[in-house]
C-alpha cells in the first residue's frame, strides 16, 4: 500500500462531472504497408507486455475508511479488454473527426474502482500523404497517477525506437498481502501524516528566510531592471518606464467562467528546428518563444471575438519540482504566473515584455521552488476540498471571483526521435488536458520528433472556436518568424551621436492556413 501524496490526492477530491481530472494526448500512428490485422488486439499484447514496467497502469484506489484521509495505491491487475477499447469512425475520418472524437471523450470520468487509464482505438482514418494506412489513440490517465514528465516516462516504456519492439525482462511478480483492514489501513495513514508534517516543520524556517529575502529583493526593484534590460536588447531602443510584474490579477474574459461538462478539442504542429532558429535569433528560450505566439493568437482571437482586454492577459504556467532522472509515476509540480503582453500592438514590443516577464519568474521561481510542497498532512481534507469544490461550481463563484489566470500553458519535454508503438509510427501527438471553472482554456504542448505539437482543450460553451484559435496559432508563429533580429549595439569605442532614429515598417505577417494531418 502507497498513500497518495497530498496534491496527488487533491485531483480525487477537485473532480467533478464538470471537471474531469485526466490527462492523456490524441497520437495519430502509420501502420506498416503489410498490415493487415487488428490494431486495437495487438495493442492489447503490447500493453500487456509492458505492464511490468509501468507500475501506474497496474494499480488502483483503496479509500480509507470514512474517506478520513488521502486514499492509497493497491496492486490491480487491469482488464485490458476494457481498458483498452476499439472505435470504428467513418471510412476517411481525418484529424477534425479525431478532436470531435476527443471532445466528446474527454468529460466522460475514468472508474475509480479499476487502474485510473483508458486507450480509445480509433481506425476509418484517411491513409497519410505516401498512402500508408493510419490509426489513432487517444489515451486517458488520471491525474493523480500521473504528471506531464512522469507520463512522458509512462510512454518510454511502452514505446520502442523501432518498429521491432524490443524485448522485455520480466520480473517474477511479488506475491500480493491480502486485503489490509480497516485498522492497519489508519494506522498506516496517522503514520504518514506525522510524517508529512515533520517535514513541513523542518522547511519552514528555509522557506520564511528565503520569502523574506525576495520581499526585499523585490522592492528593491529587481524586477524594474530586469525588464528594462530585456526590452534594451530586444528592441534596441530605451528601456520602457514601467517595469514587469507577473503577480497580480488577471483580466476578465469570457474564459474566466464557471465551465460546463463539454469540451472542445483541437491539434496543430509547429516545425521545431524552424521555431528553434527564430527563437535563438531573439535570444528567447523555447518557452519564451511558445508564450509569444500563444500571445500574439490570444491577442487575434479576442480582437475578433472581443472584447480584447486593455490590461495583458496571465498564463498559469505549471513548473516541475521533479529532480533529474525521477520517473516516479506521481505529481511533482507547482503553478506560477506569467504576462503575455497582449495589451501590446507591436509585436517587437510584445516579445520584449514576454522576455522580461519570463526573466522576473525565473528569478522569483529560483529561491523558492526547492521547498514547495507535494506532500502535505491529508487528515479530512477529503471532506473539506470535496465540499468546497460542490459550492465552488454550484454556486458560480468563477463568475465572480477575480481571476489569477486566463489560461494554462503548459510545455512538456518529449522525445526528439521518431517512435513506435506495436510496430506503428507515430506522426503526431497532441497532448490533452485540464480546464477548471475560472480558467476555461488549457494548451498543453510537446516536443516530438522534428515539431512541436500543441493541444488545444476548452470548455465548448466558453470557447467553441478551438480550430479557430488553432488556426491563429500558426499565424502568430508567422508573425514570429517575421520579427527582424534585434540589431546589436555598437561597440563603445565606434560609438557616435547620431540624429534620432526612425523605426523601419515592418511588413505585415503572412497568415498561414491551418495543416490538416
Amino acid at each position: 500500500m502507497q498513500q497518495l501524496s497530498g496534491l496527488d490526492a487533491s485531483f480525487l477530491y477537485l473532480e467533478t462531472a464538470e471537471m474531469p481530472m485526466h490527462v492523456g494526448a490524441l497520437s495519430i500512428y502509420e501502420l506498416p504497408r503489410t498490415h493487415r490485422g487488428d490494431f486495437a488486439a495487438e495493442l492489447r499484447a503490447h500493453i500487456a507486455s509492458r505492464l511490468p514496467l509501468v507500475p501506474a497502469l497496474r494499480r488502483k484506489l483503496a479509500w480509507m475508511p470514512l474517506n478520513l484521509a488521502a486514499p492509497a495505491w493497491v496492486d490491480a491487475q487491469p482488464d485490458l479488454e476494457e481498458h483498452i477499447v476499439a472505435i470504428h469512425l467513418p471510412k476517411g475520418s481525418g484529424l477534425s473527426d479525431l478532436e470531435a472524437q476527443v471532445g466528446e471523450l474527454h468529460p466522460v470520468l475514468l472508474d475509480r474502482s479499476r487502474p485510473l487509464w483508458k486507450f480509445h482505438v480509433f481506425d476509418g482514418l484517411a491513409p497519410g500523404p505516401d498512402g500508408a494506412k493510419r490509426v489513432a489513440v487517444y489515451s486517458q490517465l488520471h491525474h493523480a497517477a500521473v504528471d506531464g514528465q512522469a507520463a512522458v516516462a509512462l510512454a518510454q516504456a511502452i514505446l520502442d525506437l523501432t518498429a521491432q519492439p524490443r524485448e522485455v525482462e520480466t520480473k517474477p511478480s511479488r506475491k500480493r498481502k491480502g486485503q489490509l483492514g480497516a485498522t492497519e489501513m489508519l494506522r498506516g495513514a496517522l503514520s504518514h501524516q506525522l510524517e508529512q508534517l515533520g517535514s513541513l516543520v523542518k522547511a519552514l524556517p528555509a522557506a520564511v528566510g528565503t520569502i523574506s529575502q525576495m520581499a526585499a529583493q523585490t522592492a528593491g526593484g529587481a524586477l524594474g531592471e530586469t525588464a528594462a534590460s530585456m526590452w534594451a536588447r530586444v528592441s534596441g531602443g530605451a528601456a520602457p518606464k514601467k517595469s514587469v510584474g507577473n503577480l497580480g490579477l488577471a483580466p476578465r474574459t469570457r474564459l474566466n467562467t464557471t465551465i460546463s461538462d463539454t469540451r472542445a478539442f483541437a491539434g496543430v504542429s509547429l516545425p521545431l528546428a524552424e521555431l528553434n532558429a527564430v527563437r535563438r535569433r531573439h535570444g528567447a528560450s523555447l518557452n519564451d518563444a511558445l508564450l509569444f505566439i500563444l500571445g500574439g493568437a490570444l491577442r487575434r482571437h479576442f480582437a475578433k471575438h472581443g472584447p480584447l482586454p486593455r490590461k495583458s492577459l496571465l498564463a498559469a504556467v505549471p513548473i516541475s519540482l521533479r529532480e533529474r532522472g525521477d520517473a516516479t509515476a506521481n505529481t511533482q509540480a507547482s503553478m506560477t504566473q506569467m504576462s503575455l503582453g497582449t495589451h501590446l500592438a507591436d509585436p517587437a514590443a510584445r516579445l520584449a515584455h514576454v522576455l522580461a516577464a519570463s526573466a522576473s519568474m525565473k528569478s522569483a521561481l529560483g529561491s523558492v521552488k526547492s521547498f514547495l510542497p507535494t506532500n502535505f498532512p491529508s487528515m479530512g481534507v477529503p471532506w473539506l476540498m470535496e465540499a468546497l469544490t460542490a459550492v465552488y461550481g454550484r454556486a458560480g463563484l468563477a463568475d465572480r471571483i477575480p481571476p489569477l489566470a486566463n489560461l494554462v500553458v503548459s510545455n512538456v519535454p518529449g522525445p526528439t526521435v521518431p517512435l513506435y508503438l506495436a510496430g506503428a509510427k507515430m506522426v503526431a501527438n497532441y497532448p490533452t488536458s485540464i480546464v477548471v471553472h475560472g480558467v476555461a482554456l488549457n494548451v498543453t504542448v510537446q516536443t516530438y520528433d522534428q515539431q512541436l505539437d500543441l493541444g488545444v482543450m476548452a470548455c465548448a460553451q466558453a470557447m467553441p472556436e478551438v480550430a479557430e484559435f488553432a488556426a491563429q496559432i500558426e499565424t502568430a508563429f508567422e508573425e514570429f518568424k517575421g520579427l527582424p533580429p534585434a540589431a546589436a549595439p555598437a561597440p563603445e569605442a565606434a560609438r557616435k551621436p547620431v540624429a534620432k532614429a526612425t523605426a523601419k515598417p515592418r511588413a505585415n505577417a503572412p497568415v498561414a492556413k491551418r495543416a490538416r494531418r
